[in-house]
């Protein structure tokens, strides 16, 4: 049997460097982020289900939904944003399960779900451990504004919408504080994946 870990954190946490760290390590991360840009591709069942009903005045020429179009159709209202989740998130786990099926039949000792909104979304149920990527908010803050060129204000407004990180950590089997160096974040993943037993000498 494979474990199951689920993966989150919050927006410039780090995330995607620890998940990067299991990719380097040879054990399967499912992404969510990227399944649902998969999901929503021409031709996908999600993809016609959005266009019948939101209308081809959200596609781009080459017939590709336009993010930013549909972003601002659903941001201010709220039936609209629930109508697209019920398409898009069935999608996105049935995508992440078929996946999770494929590295479970292989004897994988782990497979990853790397799941930004895993507390948010109440997808827990998916996973056996979770692991919350963690740094504190004047770190998150500073990362955030570096990263995406925001000013103060905009950064501290993206972090409000998430659900705090030290929420987060209260409710994980596993923290990897990432306010330090990239060497001292992949030995706390080590140390948690031989605990695990993830890890041990074959």
């Amino acid at each position: 049997m494979s474990l199951v870990i689920g993966l989150t954190g919050g927006i410039a946490s780090g995330k995607s460097t620890v998940s990067a760290m299991f990719t380097d390590m040879g054990i399967t991360v499912i992404d969510a982020d990227i399944e649902a840009r998969l999901a929503v591709e021409p031709g996908e069942k999600a993809y016609n289900d959005i266009v019948s009903h939101f209308g081809t005045e959200i596609l781009n020429d080459d017939t590709t939904i336009n993010r930013p179009k549909l972003g601002e159709i659903v941001f201010n209202h709220e039936e609209k944003r629930l109508l697209l989740n019920s398409i898009v998130h069935p999608a996105v786990r049935e995508r992440m399960a078929h996946k999770r099926t494929h590295a479970e039949a292989a004897d994988e000792k782990a497979v990853v779900l790397d799941i930004p909104l895993l507390f948010e979304s109440k997808l827990t149920g998916l996973v056996e451990k979770i692991i919350v990527v963690y740094v504190d908010e004047q770190t998150q803050l500073e990362r955030l504004m570096k990263r995406n060129g925001f000013s103060e204000e905009e950064a501290a407004a993206r972090i409000k919408s998430q659900m705090p990180l030290k929420d987060k950590v209260g409710l994980a089997d596993a923290v990897i504080d990432n306010s330090g160096s990239i060497e001292q974040s992949k030995q706390q993943l080590m140390d948690i994946l031989s605990e695990w037993e993830i890890l041990r000498a074959e």
